[in-house]
């Protein structure tokens, strides 16, 4: 059974047009929604950056839906921060909160001054940043010295039920390396033989008997040539490499890298398609390889659109299942 999420996009919209996007995803019968957590958009064309944890508060006090966040515990935020931050949220809305944790992108975490370190040691910080969570919310008190430093750190208001740390892959060496730690998977869609090396990955090093999902991104439209081009114009910049994505520092530097993607080229990463049926038999694809929570993103900005046409055409496929 596959569950189908609606993608919170920080970079593309204003915290009050997403909020209302996620009452329309609740009524259109999305089941849950996946926050991104930026601190600049990727490019000056999607030209939004709210703070998601101030956004989810609101969100999850006017909906009834689960709520996700891809974040990166580690240099933007102090990891003490971040499980505060969950504990809060799930004090007040028991069981309706994970976090997605990440090693980040400089594009947002750059803005600290420090060295932008290598992935390496990125993943090495990540690891131990989850554990200082976990520790936190079970009611440790957390003295570190070694990559993240915390001195006497005790959380007060802790949460009421257990929060799951997912793990943000979008590599096979990454995915083999979370399912050691991490109590679920996600990533993001491609060509299907390259996302079976991921689930691959993931299920062989630890993941076999957990969790995983897929944020997948579209672009929907009435006609083939709109979805091509609303996707071409907010997401052009975004069909590169992890090792490039994670590097770039500023909107301005996406911008520069899409500049020559042509709208042909977006194939491999935006499922595009006017043909709600073709979104189905996308998705369908996606579960038989074990996803049990799909995240739809549609890329484009008519999400009013996109929430209508899909809460009639495409989730009344996968309801009950």
């Amino acid at each position: 059974m596959a569950k189908l999420g609606y993608h919170i996009s920080h970079e593309q919209f204003a915290p009050s047009d997403l909020l209302r996007y996620a009452k329309k995803a609740e009524e259109a019968g999305f089941t849950f929604c996946l926050s991104s957590d930026h601190f600049h958009p990727w490019t000056e064309a999607q030209g939004e950056s709210g703070f998601a944890w101030s956004w989810l508060g609101a969100a999850m006090a006017q909906t009834s839906l689960s709520y996700g966040i891809v974040n990166c515990p580690t240099m933007r935020y102090h990891p003490a921060i971040i499980a505060q931050a969950a504990a809060t949220l799930d004090e007040m809305f028991p069981g309706r909160f994970w976090v997605a944790a990440g090693s980040g992108q400089a594009l947002n975490e750059s803005i600290m001054g420090e060295h932008w370190p290598d992935k390496t040691m990125r993943n090495a910080r990540l690891k131990e940043a989850v554990s200082i969570m976990r520790d936190l919310w079970n009611g440790e008190t957390v003295t570190r010295r070694d990559l993240i430093k915390v001195e006497n750190a005790k959380l007060y208001t802790r949460p009421k039920t257990g929060i799951e740390v997912v793990g943000a892959a979008i590599t096979p060496e990454t995915a083999s390396w979370a399912a050691g730690w991490a109590d679920a998977l996600i990533t993001v869609s491609k060509p299907i033989d390259k996302l079976r090396e991921v689930v691959d990955a993931w299920k062989q090093n630890g993941g076999e008997n957990k969790p995983m999902l897929l944020k997948v991104q579209l672009s929907y439209d009435t006609t083939e040539e709109e979805a091509r081009s609303g996707a071409h114009d907010q997401w052009k910049s975004n069909v590169f490499g992890s090792s490039l994505l994670s590097e770039l520092k500023t909107p301005n530097e996406f911008e520069q890298a899409g500049k020559y993607v042509e709208p042909g080229k977006l194939d491999e990463s935006v499922n595009i398609s006017s043909d709600p049926q073709k979104h189905i038999a996308w998705i369908e694809e996606y579960a038989n390889l074990g996803f049990e929570r799909i995240v739809l993103h549609n890329v484009n900005r008519k999400q009013e659109q996109f929430i209508e046409a899909f809460g009639e055409k495409v989730l009344p496929a996968f309801a009950g299942r």
